[in-house]
């Protein structure tokens, strides 16, 4: 009888051992950081769990999954959008929301997550609707604006907050990518054939521009060339003038001179017909003078003249 009374006795104290235990994990309650938990007391909303060490009355407190508040990341499948031009293109949006007040996430709407997909999904097809393929391929900031200002404005009254939506991918169909590959290689090409029209008009100028300058570099150098030898020659006379000043010569010298220039005269083989000048008999006159005191045959200055006149026939 002892026995049996010394093993329930055991029993029980087992028991309320046990039972000690499950209430200390059931009060006493550790909230990490970036986390918050909602308690509620017998079924109603009680208070909201800041991170750190807390009690709960056993049994009576109940404590909820807890809420990460961190920001969060979520992306969501493609969705088909159909364009203001009736075009179907896929869009991949990014959300970056975080949950602000755990009061709200968790008694305001059942699945925050699923909300927020559904409503991009509606609003995106909203936005983009209204934007024809080429806009809504150029215009991802304004749509991401747009969809962020709708987003955040909704999930305000969930005690969400929206920061940032982006989107990943829109793609259009595969014909109208083929078109628009096209396109783009006619444009570059238009460019490339641009480009090498402006260079061959900048190098035709530029050639153009540098003969220009040597043609007239040329004749400034021909100007200049022609300037110096009139200059020479100027002077060349010059100075023979002065030199026949300065010897002052005698009507013999000059007459001796003139004669022998004559068959020079004679000389080019392009010479037909040859003038004896008058000045020739006073040049005569003056040589015989010189020679003899005396006034020269004319007969003599005929034989002169016809000597001349035979070497001119004959070259």
């Amino acid at each position: 009888m002892d026995n049996a009374g010394g093993a329930a006795v055991a029993i029980v104290l087992l028991v309320l051992i046990v039972f000690v235990i499950i209430v200390l994990v059931r009060a006493v309650r550790i909230i990490p950081q970036a986390r918050a938990g909602v308690v509620e007391r017998l079924g109603k909303y009680q208070r909201t769990l800041n991170p750190g060490l807390t009690i709960l009355i056993p049994f009576v407190d109940r404590l909820l999954p807890l809420l990460d508040l961190r920001e969060q990341v979520v992306s969501f499948p493609p969705q088909p959008v159909i364009t203001e031009d009736n075009l179907v293109v896929s869009i991949d949006t990014v959300v970056y929301f975080q949950v602000t007040d755990p009061r709200a996430a968790t008694y305001e709407i059942a699945n925050y997550i699923q909300a927020v997909e559904q409503l991009t999904t509606t609003t995106l097809r909203n936005v983009v609707g209204g934007l024809n393929l080429e806009e809504a391929l150029t215009s991802r900031d304004q749509i991401n604006g747009q969809l962020r200002g709708v987003l955040d404005e909704a999930t305000g009254r969930w005690g969400i907050r929206v920061s940032r939506v982006e989107l990943k991918a829109i793609d259009p169909p595969h014909s109208i990518q083929d078109s628009m590959e096209k396109q783009m290689r006619a444009e570059r090409d238009r460019r490339a054939a641009i480009l090498t029209a402006e260079g061959t008009k900048q190098s035709a100028i530029l050639t153009a521009e540098g003969q220009r300058q040597a043609s007239i570099l040329a004749a400034e150098g021909d100007a200049k060339a022609a300037i110096l030898r009139a200059d020479g020659e100027a002077q060349a006379i010059q100075k023979v003038f002065d030199a026949i000043h300065k010897g002052n010569p005698d009507q013999k010298l000059l007459a001796y001179q003139y004669l022998q220039t004559l068959p020079k005269l004679a000389e080019g083989s392009s010479n037909k017909l040859w003038i004896i000048p008058s000045e020739v008999g006073e040049a005569l006159k003056g040589i015989g003078n010189a020679l003899g005191g005396t006034n020269p045959d004319p007969e003599a200055s005929g034989g002169l003249f016809d000597e001349v006149a035979a070497k001119q026939s004959g070259s």
